[in-house]
């Protein structure tokens, strides 16, 4: 089978979301002049080691955020934002914290997720996440699209759950990491192997 986007595709559902799989979760938290926001974001990844870098692209919007979703609004207001991974026994309440809720509802209040504050940035964290990355804006990119957004940012703190770390490792399969597969599928890392570099 082939198809071009703009032609479509001719399935019951669009297979595009499901091919770049599996993806981490980024649970975003973010403070703004409306409170506390939380949300998953599975366009993610981390793009630079030195110093270290990450991104999540928001695909859509809510009539309340003036063309973008809560997390990306409130990141330009205050230029900082948190992203916590996210446990397979975690995964209902990371699902709640999905929908279109109005402006300004605390999805951590709603959810009932443990929250805490971050060490070097004005944001709010999943205080039992296995990881937690602090971040600070470097940028924001608008893509083609009405509501495709890219925001990048620097890590400045690194909070690792103790039981997550196993012989020097910060370890997947320790906490069942939870990743998105497209559609409504989701998947667990519960096996790792270990490749070699030629170099090495």
């Amino acid at each position: 089978m082939f198809y071009r986007p703009e032609d479509g595709h001719g399935l019951p559902h669009n297979p595009f979301n499901a091919i770049v799989a599996p993806r981490p979760i980024a649970w975003v938290g973010t403070r703004g002049r409306l409170g506390d926001n939380l949300a998953p974001y599975s366009f993610f990844n981390a793009v630079a080691y030195v110093p270290p870098q990450v991104m999540f692209a928001s695909t859509s919007a809510k009539d309340d955020r003036d063309g973008t979703k809560d997390s990306v609004a409130q990141i330009e207001e205050t230029g900082v934002f948190s992203i916590s991974t996210v446990a397979f026994g975690q995964r209902d309440v990371m699902n709640l914290t999905s929908g279109p809720h109005p402006a300004g509802t605390d999805e951590f209040a709603l959810a009932g997720v443990a929250k805490a504050e971050c060490e070097t940035i004005d944001a709010p964290r999943v205080a039992d996440a296995p990881a937690t990355l602090e971040c600070r804006l470097t940028r924001v990119e608008r893509l083609p699209g009405a509501a495709n957004r890219v925001v990048f940012g620097e890590v400045v703190g690194v909070h690792l759950r103790d039981d997550c770390v196993v012989d020097g490792r910060f370890d997947l399969t320790a906490f069942d990491a939870l990743a998105r597969c497209g559609y409504r599928d989701y998947a667990v890392v519960r096996d790792v192997f270990e490749l070699k570099r030629p170099d090495d």
